[in-house]
């Protein structure tokens, strides 16, 4: 097998044994990205240079003995995080050559534990769709079926897992951009509880749903991967003390007692039979495993994607009012007056989605219209926050399909906003909630002669990351998730 094709633990084993170095792995990491990448589209800057750099650094903590498990893992960071020197675009014309002077919390976390950047990944422009076609700077294509897309709006790092060219990848999820693309690309990806990953550092969509999050080849891979990233940042408001962060803990321990619900809502109108087929049958082998499975109702979940979309977009025109063309980023030419100067800036410097969605939340904000939008959106927030707690309070867990379809074709929605929009059903409620979620590989569907792969998820209540990782690590032993 080659390195490139191992998983964390693997790789770690032979770096602590001395049998490979860290320089060493950044190479065959930059070689395979160099073979593959020109198709799959996965990375917009490879830090050649920087990787090297920090591999060095790397095997002096490996001869040292101050190395941990992620030291001379080669990873790919998703483009909206800043990373000092390193130039970071949100996939972006607004944003094209822009050099952060400072590193991100969650760059600083794994400089500190001794991973190694190999380069930033492409995503939807400020993190706004499903399925990475928003870039202004290319298209990125699934590992598993070129023609078709890897999700977004992290399916940069989500691809450049699949297609090996990294051991693991640091996304971000505001509605589903961890867990949609892992679903579709076939990897792990997990939305950590809101607060637990530091958000310093992070291009701001929508900040009271964005969240950090990792994306790898297994379930304990991840569990790893978090407790490296996960702190308590004083220049992050919303940053919550972390008391217990061995998310590994309950990793190989059996599933008797747990208590799953499988609310029946995620399960209707729009859900691909296939789809809810294979996420029954990775309930079945939950329950052989020792978990109880029920049926369950959670109606407040109607509300969710009316009210996430209403309230992302309007945080999204706050957060976006910074890029007016006089303090960095893009600035167009041939400016008569400063009102010329936002009007054009941002005209040009945006994609069409992300002038969409500020529109929609400067409508929604606007006099007249907020009480009548923004604030029922609030209102429906808190209620399906209720209504999660009250499931809690029966169940530790919540399984349901993490999208209602898999990968569809590059250009088969992109002119259709709406039926893009109902691709994030099943996973914006998780954000609206501030709860942690993980998708899980459980199969795959053939169609047009592509086999697709289809993700489960599980929910859990807030600060249950390790009990989540305990299922999913039980489902995934069993065999049957699709690698």
């Amino acid at each position: 097998m080659k390195y490139s094709e191992m998983d964390i633990a693997a790789l770690s084993a032979l770096l602590q044994k001395r049998e490979v170095s860290a320089r060493e792995l950044a190479a065959d990491a930059l070689s395979a990205i160099a073979e593959t990448d020109g198709t799959i589209g996965a990375y917009l800057t490879v830090a050649e240079e920087e990787a090297y750099r920090q591999a060095d650094a790397a095997d002096e903590m490996l001869k040292s003995g101050t190395a941990g498990a992620l030291t001379g893992i080669p990873f790919a960071m998703k483009d909206n995080i800043c990373t000092k020197g390193v130039r970071t675009t949100c996939a972006s014309k607004m944003l094209g050559n822009w050099l952060p002077v400072y590193d991100a919390c969650v760059t600083e976390q794994l400089k500190k534990a001794g991973a190694v950047m190999l380069g930033k990944t492409n995503m939807d422009e400020f993190a706004m769709g499903s399925s990475s076609e928003n870039s202004a700077l290319g298209v990125t294509r699934n590992p598993a079926a070129p023609d078709y897309v890897p999700g977004g709006s992290s399916g940069g790092s989500a691809a450049a897992v699949a297609a090996n060219e990294c051991a693991f990848a640091i996304g971000s999820d505001t509605g589903g951009s961890i867990r949609q693309p892992a679903s579709f690309c076939g990897v792990v990806g997990m939305k950590p509880t809101y607060g637990t990953v530091s958000r310093y550092g992070l291009v701001a969509y929508a900040s009271s749903f964005d969240q950090i999050g990792p994306l790898t080849k297994t379930v304990a891979d991840n569990a790893k991967v978090l407790e490296a990233i996960s702190c308590h940042d004083r220049r992050d408001s919303t940053s919550l003390p972390q008391y217990d962060t061995n998310y590994s803990a309950l990793i190989g321990k059996d599933l008797s007692g747990m208590r799953i619900g499988m609310p029946k809502e995620y399960f209707g109108e729009g859900i691909h039979p296939q789809v809810a087929e294979l996420v029954k049958n990775a309930a079945k082998q939950l329950e052989q495993a020792g978990a109880v499975i029920e049926e369950c109702s959670l109606p407040a979940v109607s509300y969710a994607l009316p009210a996430y979309y209403v309230l992302c977009c309007a945080e999204a025109s706050s957060n976006l009012a910074r890029f007016d063309g006089i303090r960095y980023g893009f600035r167009a030419e041939g400016i008569e007056d400063l009102d010329q100067l936002y009007r054009k800036t941002r005209t040009q410097g945006f994609g069409r989605e992300v002038r969409r969605r500020i529109l929609l939340g400067n409508y929604v904000l606007s006099a007249g219209y907020y009480d009548a939008y923004y604030k029922k959106a609030q209102q429906a927030r808190t209620l399906l926050i209720r209504a999660f707690a009250e499931l809690f309070a029966k169940y530790d867990l919540l399984l349901t399909p993490v999208a209602p379809t898999p990968a569809y074709k590059i250009g088969e929605k992109s002119n259709d906003p709406m039926e893009m929009a109902l691709g994030d059903i099943c996973t914006v409620p998780v954000n609206l909630g501030g709860l942690p979620a993980i998708s899980v590989p459980c199969g795959k569907i053939a169609q047009d002669g592509a086999e697709l792969p289809v993700g489960f998820q599980l929910i859990g209540p807030a600060f249950s990351e390790a009990k989540i990782y305990q299922a999913a690590a039980a489902y995934e032993k069993s065999g049957i998730a699709a690698r």
